[in-house]
């Protein structure tokens, strides 16, 4: 019996658009995304660069672009959020224990939040008894750690939490992990499908 559920944020509740990104940083100069821009990127994830030597980054691949159009290439992978996922989440927080594990930076946490206002993104927090971002709490999926960290913070059961994400190698390690897992396949499946899938 579930009693508890996990979820991601990205493709999740939040639509995402990762080629806006890359399509933006091409526009400003970026001929590939490196594997330097990848460890920052991992970085910044995790709270061990700060958002300045973050963007420092950017800037020694683009010389030629500002600081405001670097943020706003990365912010652009931010789409829209649909109401009535969180008219679902609502619900289901009426049943169940529910948390928030992100991969996510502050900048796309700060610009989701200026986007749809105090009063979307406070309704969205309060769904959750924690809300848990990599860049707070200096660790990422699909470590095991960061699963571990969860469950033992809120003495969760492994065989009575559902983990939702839409990438396999972070289902794959909460599996690993005596978890329930959903894979969620964005584009076919939507969260509000959850019922459907008989995972509860």
């Amino acid at each position: 019996m579930i009693d508890t559920i996990i979820f991601d944020f990205g493709d999740i509740f939040i639509n995402l658009d990762k080629q806006a990104t890359i399509s933006g940083l091409q526009k400003l100069g970026l001929t590939e995304w490196t594997p330097e821009l990848d460890r920052l990127n991992l970085l910044y994830e995790t709270g061990d660069v700060s958002q300045d030597e973050f963007l420092a980054g950017f800037q020694k691949e683009l010389p030629n672009a500002s600081v405001e159009d670097i943020l706003a290439a990365w912010n652009s992978i931010l789409a829209d959020f649909p109401l009535y996922r969180l008219e679902f989440l609502q619900m289901l927080s009426k049943k169940y224990r529910l948390f928030l594990l992100s991969n996510t930076d502050a900048i796309h946490i700060q610009t989701f939040e200026n986007k749809s206002g105090i009063s979307f993104y406070s309704d969205f927090y309060q769904c959750f008894e924690k809300v848990y971002f990599s860049f707070e709490i200096g660790m990422r999926k699909p470590n095991a750690e960061v699963f571990q960290y969860v469950i033992n913070k809120h003495e969760l059961s492994p065989k009575r939490t559902l983990f939702v994400d839409d990438k396999k190698e972070n289902t794959d390690a909460a599996a690993a992990l005596g978890l329930h897992v959903w894979n969620l396949q964005v584009g076919q499946e939507d969260v509000v499908d959850l019922f459907d899938k008989k995972l509860l």
